[in-house]
């Protein structure tokens, strides 16, 4: 098995690479749940619940996965666990959302987005009911699950959908910001999250945090790296690393998917020499195909996608297949070296 640079990758799949670290130091058992996204979810629903009696929460059989046993342990009547049955519970979130009800209804991305599309566009998006559906363990992140559980193509599919609002955590706190704000937002929404492991980018929970707003997290002359969930502590590291080497990269965390901050596009295209796009899903559709299509309209600037190429994504330990993707801090690092060699 070569990877990306051509190097023999089959030690790394099996496990028997022994200088290459197969999980995250935060994957590891008593890891702290407030610094995991996911496992944040149920708790913080369970606080807006406590002076919102509107909000309710619903699992597909996925409720130690998703934590929403922790809004289940202090609301237990306001908690339904469908089973597995997620489409039948974005269709009866939705009969709920009619009600009054605020619901947010919590599956792997895969079973969310991809199995309840149908649902989401009919019963969510064009009626404009204000159901959050929740996509935990997106993109690459189930690993050795396969690719009946690999998300990759979600953010496509949602973006697509009109009046639907779609939004990606990239770690707890921002978790946080997000919950706060979607309890009145207007309309549907989809919600993406990682496995409940992601680094923390965001020391404190973002005050002036906003949907279509995009996130300026460090500034440079040289490069544009526009990212999203999963990514960003990536993109952020890779920055650090180009710093060293005197590259000054402007990092832009687009947390918004849909509506998209376009002019935090456009500001990209006058201040810096290149734009790359880093994500965890198939470079078509997604974060990249939407920044494209802004581009399309403006001066024309080196620009590439960085995420998987349009194939089914491999099966192995996550944190094997985000170093075969180069989706981790060297692979965002080699990739912008690339594209900054390219235009000198």
């Amino acid at each position: 098995m070569m990877g990306a640079a051509g190097q023999d990758q089959s030690t790394l799949f099996r496990g028997d690479d022994n200088e290459l670290r197969l999980k995250d130091e935060k994957s590891v058992r008593g890891t702290p749940a407030k610094s995991m996204p996911a496992f944040i979810l149920g708790d913080e629903l369970a606080d807006l619940a406590e002076t919102d009696p509107r909000i309710v929460v619903a699992t597909a059989d996925l409720a130690n996965s998703s934590r929403t046993r922790d809004f289940a342990n202090r609301h237990p009547h306001r908690f339904i666990d469908f089973g597995i049955a997620e489409r039948n519970m974005i269709t009866a979130a939705a009969g709920m959302a009619s009600c009054g009800l605020v619901p947010y209804v919590a599956t792997f991305a895969s079973f969310a987005a991809i199995l309840g599309a149908e649902a989401i566009k009919t019963d969510c998006a064009y009626p404009r009911m204000p159901v959050r559906i929740i996509g935990h363990h997106s993109g690459i992140s189930m690993g050795f699950y396969g690719t009946s559980h690999h998300s990759t193509e979600d953010l496509g599919m949602m973006r697509s959908v009109a009046d639907l609002t779609v939004v990606c955590a990239a770690d707890a706190n921002q978790l946080r910001a997000i919950l706060r704000a979607s309890v009145d937002h207007p309309g549907a929404m989809y919600i993406r999250l990682g496995r409940g492991r992601d680094a923390e980018v965001y020391q404190d929970v973002p005050a002036d945090f906003a949907f279509g707003k995009a996130t300026k997290l460090r500034d440079g002359n040289d490069l544009t790296i526009i990212t999203t969930g999963s990514q960003v502590h990536a993109s952020l590291a890779a920055a650090d690393r180009l710093a060293a080497d005197g590259v000054g990269v402007r990092v832009i965390d687009m947390h918004t998917i849909k509506p998209l901050d376009e002019e935090a596009i456009r500001a990209a295209t006058r201040d810096t020499r290149a734009i790359l796009t880093v994500e965890e899903h198939n470079i078509i559709g997604g974060l990249g195909s939407a920044v494209a299509e802004v581009l399309v309209d403006e001066e024309r600037i080196p620009f590439r996608r960085h995420g998987i190429l349009d194939e089914f994504s491999l099966i192995g330990p996550p944190a094997a297949l985000y170093a075969h993707y180069r989706l981790d801090a060297d692979g965002v690092t080699a990739v912008a070296k690339e594209l900054l060699q390219n235009i000198n």
